[in-house]
């Protein structure tokens, strides 16, 4: 696509998020544990699904799409985290209040007013990533916001409701997919249309994600978090791009699916509303047309939940600090760099480590924990996944008693990696009064070298037993 100045203001620009987050403990409406098993399936059933009406008795347009393909879709499923609510053959349990929870105290920091009654919906979906042929669905609370450097940005509805299974395989006629994920508790928090521009989204989907992470019970890593984009400008229609889950690829695509528009437009092709994918060379795809009301309708198995207000400020004592506050504090605590302290705040180990090697200051811990296996990543292209918590004590345990520097420690880390064998006798730290003397020893039996030249002898000679630094510092003052 040609290259094109954008000005978002002048086209009316309008943006929106939707932030689907997925929370530990159990599912939604079972017991079953939110572990994602890798096991081997061991149970495995075909499924064909038809659309019904929602509340407004029509059926749903992107139901209706989804059912002209015909497809036959393929379940397994391993029975350590599924069970026959998953497979649609028993109805649900209540609500898991605990995930309830977790959810009110996120819409409670997102500045939401909770909803006094919880009534569980269900969501026509019939591409097969519901066993049921919809999703279970109920509004948490409203008329949230939050403040970003653009302005605030409301948050008009947040939800809880089951996560869909995971697509596996897909061919002309059918489609399978795996159940260790369907019915985990799912976030869903939708932001109003407030963005400005494509990095703002970003700088928004970057403030909700800190919000959730500060509170407990919310799952970590990739895929526990995805964000979604609806997006129009005042010529086009409004689309609704699917498939996020990296924070820095919001802007990139966004800015396609403008220019994508802006050049329909120009050569006056009709712009659909619809829903697309993100693909991973940034571009979007077509998924289905945009999906309404009409795919919405009760769920009667499910009895409403109240929420009294006694409960609400009960909640609200509980609600941790931000972790944006939390991380100014941690960083002024151990007067490290912001980058080191994001890195190491739910860093379990950290803060033992600096209560028990005193002999090491808070920032050098920090360095060992995050920059020196990166280095030895960079440097040596070596797995440093195989560095566990006990290589790490172990190191800073000998830093800390001074039996071994700098250099030695490194060379430690990356023999734990290859597994060899560590000789700690080649590691023992040479004094600096017996470092003095062999260095003024050098320069009276080697006169007239370089003291580059200098440096390599004692280099070779003492790598892994004595700091560079002090080693350079003794030569200058013999040598000057």
């Amino acid at each position: 696509m040609p290259n094109m100045e954008v000005n978002y203001n002048e086209l009316g620009f309008k943006c929106g998020l939707e932030i689907h987050q997925q929370l530990e403990g159990k599912k939604l409406f079972c017991n079953c544990p939110t572990i994602n098993s890798d096991n081997d399936p061991n149970v495995k059933f075909e499924r064909r699904l038809r659309a019904v009406a929602g509340e407004t008795g029509e059926i749903d347009i992107a139901a209706k799409h989804e059912m002209q393909k015909k497809k036959k879709f393929i379940y397994e499923a391993d029975s350590s985290d599924t069970c026959l609510i998953e497979y649609d053959e028993q109805p649900p349990n209540e609500l898991n209040r605990k995930a309830l929870e977790t959810a009110i105290k996120v819409a409670l920091l997102l500045n939401a007013k909770i909803a006094d009654e919880i009534q569980v919906m269900r969501k026509t979906v019939v591409d097969g990533s519901n066993v049921s042929g919809f999703q279970r669905t109920a509004l948490i609370a409203v008329n949230g916001f939050i403040e970003t450097s653009q302005g605030k940005v409301t948050i008009p509805i947040i939800c809880l409701e089951e996560e869909a299974a995971k697509k596996q395989e897909e061919g002309n006629d059918f489609v399978r997919y795996r159940l260790d994920r369907l019915s985990i508790p799912l976030i869903e928090i939708a932001t109003g249309s407030e963005i400005k521009n494509p990095e703002h989204a970003k700088e928004t989907a970057s403030h909700i994600g800190m919000v959730l992470r500060s509170v407990e019970n919310i799952k970590r890593g990739l895929g526990t978090i995805r964000q979604d984009v609806n997006t129009s400008i005042t010529k086009g229609e409004r689309t609704e791009i699917k498939g996020f889950q990296d924070l820095k690829s919001i802007p990139k695509v966004i800015e396609y699916e403008i220019k994508r528009q802006l050049n329909s437009i120009k050569n006056s092709k009709k712009i659909n509303k619809e829903v697309r994918k993100a693909e991973p060379d940034l571009t979007t795809s077509f998924l289905r047309p945009m999906p309404g009301a009409a795919r919405l309708y009760p769920e009667t198995d499910c009895s409403p939940v109240k929420i009294k207000k006694e409960h609400i400020e009960k909640l609200k004592k509980e609600l941790p600090k931000l972790k944006s506050e939390r991380l100014e504090e941690f960083q002024k605590k151990h007067n490290i760099l912001q980058d080191l302290a994001k890195e190491l705040i739910d860093n379990p180990n950290y803060e033992t480590y600096v209560k028990n090697f005193k002999k090491l200051n808070s920032q050098l811990i920090a360095y060992y924990l995050i920059n020196v296996p990166k280095e030895i990543k960079k440097r040596f292209k070596l797995d440093i996944t195989k560095l566990q918590d006990k290589d790490f004590e172990e190191v800073l345990g000998y830093l800390n008693e001074r039996k071994i520097n700098d250099d030695g420690a490194i060379d430690i880390f990356i023999k734990k990696i290859k597994n060899e064998k560590i000789d700690f006798d080649k590691f023992a730290a040479v004094s600096e009064k017996e470092l003095d003397k062999e260095i003024k020893k050098i320069i009276e039996e080697k006169k007239g070298l370089s003291i580059g030249a200098y440096m390599g002898i004692l280099m070779g000679k003492y790598r892994g037993k004595a700091d560079g630094k002090k080693i350079m510092e003794i030569l200058k003052k013999y040598l000057n």
